[in-house]
């Protein structure tokens, strides 16, 4: 009886109401809901005009949107090392950060939700997104493809870098998040590059 009760109410409330579920989705807002660009519709095409012109370029190599700002990373991390400097950048860019992980940890010691940590540094800010184009995202955990390779290998065929992915990760990447983790109050632990050049980082209890 309670089942064929559940089942009657929706029935009884569209005699009520005079709406069904079927005529609620044919609301125009339902039909076509707001895409959140409404207003910035030439930021938009000037934004796709620009991704169009990026994955068009085919040579020397394919490139992909994030080409530009890996290679913007690899001329300052390049120089960093021919200079001795990469101690001091690392040291510059957590100052430069500061405002942003205080912030952070704020949120995490108001809430108690670590999660926040991850949340903070890869989907709420472009500069995890613009640069690593996919990230899976799990409970404590994140992992994506370190994106170096492609930019690298190319740029290394012309003499312009004589990096590694292993010592790009290991001489600026994990120290960067490492010392993003110990101002947010929190500790990561960022794994070594797989045979696919797969990066994990995971929240330690």
């Amino acid at each position: 009886m309670a089942m064929m009760q559940g089942r009657n109410k929706p029935r009884n409330e569209e005699k009520q109401t005079g709406s069904s579920p079927k005529k609620e989705a044919m609301n125009p807002e339902n039909l076509a809901p707001p895409t959140g660009m409404e207003g910035r519709e030439a930021d938009l095409a000037t934004a796709m005009q620009v991704l169009v012109k990026t994955i068009k370029m085919q040579r020397p190599y394919p490139h992909d949107t994030n080409d530009a700002l890996l290679k913007a990373h690899l001329n300052t991390i390049q120089f960093a090392k021919n200079k001795g400097l990469l101690e001091e950048l690392l040291a510059h860019d957590l100052e430069t950060m500061k405002p942003l992980l205080e912030r952070s940890k704020a949120m995490i010691e108001k809430t108690g939700n670590k999660e926040l940590a991850l949340i903070m540094n890869f989907e709420r800010t472009g500069c995890h997104f613009q640069m690593i184009l996919e990230t899976k995202n799990e409970p404590g955990k994140r992992t994506f493809t370190f994106p170096f390779k492609k930019v690298l290998n190319a740029a290394k065929r012309l003499g312009q870098f004589d990096l590694t992915e292993e010592e790009i990760l290991e001489s600026w990447w994990k120290p960067r998040y490492l010392n993003y983790a110990q101002a947010m109050g929190v500790e990561f632990k960022i794994s070594d590059l797989d045979e696919n050049s797969t990066v994990t980082v995971e929240l330690v209890d």
